[in-house]
């Protein structure tokens, strides 16, 4: 007898007491969009209000992350971390870019865009095929994947922590010096949880800081597709 992935998570709930849980079900994960940015980048304020837009459609998970490639220019930005540069690079090769660039917008791990034109990036959303990786529960310190018949190829499940909503930073030198820049789902954390191997698999994350949303993503390794998403 076989069970619809939705059955699974409400047994893996059951089982591990986690109470109200937010889940993706194969299928339903949403789209990933990953803006990488800078405020120390005079190109990138019309992405950054793309990705405000976006990250009011329940179907897309919009994520901010700022490199620091371009803090040389005057301007360090506030929300830039090396692990965020490091994952914008990782992706490159696979998208068949000779190096990062910002602005740039990366859709399910797998199409890229610089993110200018809000109708193209809904098109390259809207061309990608739903993600049907596996179910993902998320709840108080503890996430749960499900298990995917057939599956065995590693693949590596993130933490990202993100602020929800907007923020608007000032920015006083460097080429956007007398702007103020609109941020949406700023990511301030990431980092690998583990891998998953087609079993179902239990993973304990540590409580978030403040008002920090999570979201856990399933993804093929190096920078590969992006199989599942869910966020709390």
């Amino acid at each position: 007898m076989t069970y619809s992935a939705p059955f699974n998570l409400a047994i893996i709930a059951a089982i591990f007491g986690l109470g109200s849980t937010s889940q993706a079900s194969a299928g339903q994960s949403p789209a990933v969009v990953e803006l990488f940015t800078s405020q120390g980048c005079s190109s990138c304020p019309p992405a950054n209000a793309n990705l405000v837009r976006l990250s009011n459609d329940p179907d897309v998970l919009a994520l901010s992350f700022s490199v620091t490639y371009w803090d040389y220019l005057g301007w360090k930005d506030i929300f830039g971390k090396k692990e965020f540069t490091e994952r914008q690079v990782t992706y490159e090769p696979a998208l068949g870019q000779s190096g990062p660039f910002t602005p740039q917008m990366v859709v399910n791990g797998h199409q890229s865009t610089v993110g200018y034109d809000l109708n193209q990036i809904r098109r390259v959303i809207a061309s990608e095929p739903a993600l049907s990786g596996p179910g993902i529960a998320l709840a108080r310190n503890v996430a749960v994947i499900d298990a995917a018949k057939g599956r065995s190829a590693p693949a590596d499940v993130w933490l990202v922590r993100y602020a929800p909503g907007t923020v608007q930073v000032p920015v006083a030198r460097g080429e956007n010096a007398g702007e103020t820049l609109p941020h949406a789902h700023v990511v301030h954390e990431l980092t690998r949880l583990g891998t998953w191997d087609g079993k179902m698999l239990k993973l304990p994350i540590p409580a978030a800081a403040g008002d920090l949303k999570s979201a856990v993503i399933v993804q093929e390794p190096r920078g590969g597709r992006i199989l599942a998403a869910t966020t709390d």
